[in-house]
């Protein structure tokens, strides 16, 4: 069973991969590099403070724990576990695959820039319940696919980083919601 997903994630790892532009070259390098969201991260932290003002301290730090807590269970627990070569390491596929820019760490399986992403754009959802921060799944999605299109991670890897990413989420939103409770809690005491 597993050597068939295998099998899958690598023939259709070749064909999304397959699918590259010169033009599109730029976009997705710039998808992936991580230093260039944190406009939108300091824009996102605007709004929260924003929209909650005293409560905007606990929803940013919830959102900063669960993104350290998932790229800490991907990068630090999952990957050294899983051991699974980045398709760009892999000797059968590496020469089939465009690969525009370097190639990473040894292992991809999960996506850290997946669980991430996804992680994010749900705790903003579940949080506010403001129907605009769908938004941030395409760039979640975005960001998400440019690895596979820079030959680094498998869709394998980007799907089970971003069902890590929303699990985590509504995880750290039932801690969110304890914590409010608590603090409605003792108010009223």
């Amino acid at each position: 069973m597993l050597e068939t997903l295998d099998k899958w994630d690598k023939v259709l790892m070749l064909y999304l991969n397959a699918l590259h532009s010169p033009a599109l070259d730029g976009t997705m390098i710039f998808l992936s590099a991580k230093a260039v969201w944190i406009p939108l991260y300091l824009l996102i932290i605007g709004i929260i403070i924003k929209i909650y003002r005293k409560k905007s301290v606990v929803v940013i730090l919830v959102i900063i724990s669960l993104i350290g807590a998932s790229d800490f269970i991907t990068s630090s627990i999952i990957k050294p576990l899983v051991k699974r070569e980045r398709p760009c390491h892999n000797k059968e596929i590496n020469p089939k695959l465009y690969i525009p820019i370097g190639c990473g760490g040894a292992y991809g399986f999960v996506s850290s820039h997946s669980a991430n992403t996804f992680a994010l754009a749900t705790i903003l959802l579940l949080i506010s319940r403001k129907k605009i921060w769908c938004l941030l799944y395409l760039w979640a999605f975005s960001v998400a696919y440019s690895r596979i299109y820079l030959g680094v991670h498998y869709p394998g890897d980007i799907i089970c980083g971003a069902v890590i990413g929303i699990i985590l989420a509504f995880v750290f939103y039932l801690i969110y919601k304890n914590l409010n409770t608590k603090a409605a809690i003792q108010r009223l005491q």
